[in-house]
C-alpha cells in the first residue's frame, strides 16, 4: 500500500538481507506523456525511498537497444550488496558486529574520522565503549589510531575502508 492506501506494484524488487532495491522499467507511453502521470511516478519513487528502498528507473528503449549497458550499470550499483546477500543467504557469521558497523558508518559521515567523545554522544554510548570498539577495528585493519602531539595520546581514529564496503551491511 502506498501513502494514499492504494495498491502499488513495482516492476522488480530485489532484497539483499535488510536492503531492498526497486527497479522500475520506464517506457515513454505510460510514464511521462502528461504532467500528472509524471508527478505520480515521482511521488511513488519518493515514497519507496522514504521506506528505505533504493530506487532505480531504467529506460525500456535502452534495455532493448543496449542491454549490456543496463546490465553493467545494475552490477555496478548492486555489486556491494551481492556480497552481503551471499552472507545473509549462507548464514555466514558477519566479521563485524553491530557496533563496529555503526562506527564505520559514523566515520564516513564525519570525514572518515572518529572522535570518541563526539561519536559516543551521537550514538548514545559510553565513551569507553566507543574506544573499546575503535581499538577492535584498529586490530581488524579498518581504523588507524591518530596520535596527537608529542605525547602520542590517541584522540581519534581514521576509517581506512571504502564508503561502499559490504562490511557495513
Amino acid at each position: 500500500m502506498d501513502w494514499r492506501q492504494r495498491s502499488y506494484f513495482v516492476d522488480f524488487m530485489w532484497l539483499a538481507g535488510r536492503h531492498g532495491w526497486v527497479i522500475e522499467i520506464m517506457d515513454y507511453g505510460s510514464h511521462g506523456k502528461d504532467r500528472s502521470t509524471y508527478r505520480k511516478d515521482l511521488n511513488r519513487a519518493l515514497f519507496l525511498q522514504s521506506l528505505g528502498y533504493g530506487y532505480m528507473e531504467v529506460s525500456l528503449d535502452e534495455m532493448k537497444e543496449n542491454p549490456g549497458f543496463i546490465q553493467s550499470m545494475l552490477r555496478s550499483i548492486l555489486g556491494p550488496y551481492l556480497h552481503a546477500a551471499h552472507w545473509h543467504n549462507e548464514a555466514i557469521r558477519h566479521p563485524y558486529d553491530k557496533i563496529e558497523r555503526e562506527l564505520m558508518r559514523w566515520a564516513i559521515l564525519h570525514n572518515r574520522v572518529i572522535q570518541p567523545a563526539k561519536a559516543a554522544k551521537d550514538l548514545e554510548m559510553h565513551k569507553q565503549t566507543v574506544i573499546k570498539y575503535c581499538r577492535r577495528l584498529v586490530d581488524k585493519g579498518k581504523l588507524r589510531a591518530i596520535p596527537a602531539g608529542q605525547s602520542g595520546k590517541i584522540y581519534g581514529y581514521e576509517y581506512l575502508g571504502t564508503d561502499l564496503s559490504p562490511d557495513m551491511l
